[in-house]
């Protein structure tokens, strides 16, 4: 599977480049964004990615209680220590945490935990973790489709949320950021979700066929309010994201035997027509250019799509490598870039030369991180996991490696 380690090799570099952009070249950055918005190009080809790889990971295992665990040990540990970072940071000058409109140290502290923050009203302490909470939602509507037996209908889930959205953003639906928060309380819905998100990752992971499912509905339901609801992008683009990676899993689907290229392709093509129009309705905004979504969205399925027909070429070994400590570069680089606008500022200038420097910087940085906190993280799950096994629901032999 190198060609989905290179994929998100080449999407780490552009998320790196987008931040880093404001403090290093920050006119060229004013120029490219309306025609090309390099954050979300970034982030697509990352969802088409954990779309192509989360359920099969989930259906290869047959065990929700493993597939936890495993997301766990792979997600929580190097996300606590770049906040934890972060924080040291801030305690020593050298850095400024963002604001948090008078919440609570523990009301932000327990949404943070849930990996849910951004759709539960509380920025996230990293200007990236935002990604991480629809990723959690994803993996919430994964474990409920499979829990039901319906995990196998993805190409039809992803066309009915893309149509949503592009139905939603046609009728002029348009709700503020946050809104349920606004309306219930932002500690009231933190302390509701999480429990429910509790409640509803431990059913699903027992024995009872009956609580499996309850707890599986449960957790989709709730993800599905939050991003429908909750969200901090447009609604339409909400349900774009969630589509987008269902349409991963549609491609995986035929990859592996389970479904049609003919059913694939006609995914992609009502997915991507919806989300164009989608954008293309939606309008140029304060902070929204639709030329540059619509490019960058177009360029990312262009993207997996390149890496789709090489998958049985030969990746080179630099791309794999980046591709392998790309989740360091992710979560590293804007505690980086915090401490160096805290201390040097961001520059009047633009400096291709210093924007170099700072990737010669943060890669070797990435790779002791990797070494020293994800690798370990992922070895300690596959320990907890390992043997936890199900054959509950049959799915059909899918490659290994994934």
């Amino acid at each position: 599977m190198g060609w989905l380690d290179a994929l998100r090799g080449i999407a780490a570099l552009v998320v790196v480049f987008d931040h880093s952009s404001y403090t290093f070249m920050g006119d060229f950055r004013r120029e490219l964004m309306p025609q090309f918005n390099t954050s979300r190009y970034a982030i697509m080809v990352f969802f088409l990615v954990s779309g192509y790889i989360v359920p099969a990971s989930l259906e290869r295992r047959g065990c929700v209680r493993t597939f936890w665990i495993g997301r766990i040990f792979r997600v929580y540990p190097l996300a606590a220590a770049a906040v934890t970072m972060l924080v040291a940071a801030d305690l020593l000058g050298l850095a400024e945490i963002r604001d948090f409109d008078r919440q609570s140290a523990a009301t932000v502290i327990v949404a943070h935990a849930t990996m849910l923050q951004e759709l539960l009203g509380t920025p996230g302490l990293l200007l990236v973790l935002w990604t991480l909470s629809y990723e959690m939602a994803f993996y919430l509507l994964v474990v409920a489709l499979f829990t039901v037996r319906l995990h196998q209908q993805s190409a039809e889930v992803a066309v009915v949320l893309a149509a949503l959205a592009a139905a939603g953003v046609t009728a002029g639906v348009v709700l503020p950021a946050s809104a349920l928060s606004g309306l219930v309380g932002t500690g009231p819905l933190i302390a509701f979700a999480s429990i429910a998100m509790a409640v509803a990752i431990g059913c699903a992971s027992a024995g009872s066929p009956v609580l499996r499912g309850f707890g599986g509905v449960l957790g989709g339901v709730l993800a599905l309010v939050l991003v429908l609801f909750n969200g901090t992008v447009p609604l339409w683009e909400g349900l774009v994201i969630l589509a987008v990676m269902f349409l991963g899993t549609a491609v995986h689907r035929a990859e592996n035997g389970q479904s049609t290229w003919l059913r694939a392709a006609c995914t992609a093509v009502g997915v991507v027509a919806c989300a164009v129009g989608s954008a293309y309705w939606y309008g140029d905004g304060d902070h929204f250019a639709r030329r540059g979504w619509i490019i960058a969205f177009l360029m990312a399925v262009l993207t997996f799509g390149a890496g789709l027909l090489s998958r049985r070429r030969r990746i080179p070994r630099s791309l794999t490598g980046l591709g392998t400590i790309s989740y360091s570069v992710y979560l590293v680089h804007p505690v980086l870039l915090a401490v160096i606008d805290g201390t040097a500022g961001r520059r009047r200038q633009d400096s291709l030369l210093l924007e170099v420097a700072f990737f010669a910087v943060l890669l070797p940085l990435c790779l002791l991180t990797y070494r020293g906190i994800e690798a370990p993280g992922q070895a300690w799950g596959r320990r907890f996991g390992h043997g936890r096994r199900s054959t509950r629901p049959s799915r059909p032999r899918e490659k290994r490696g994934i």
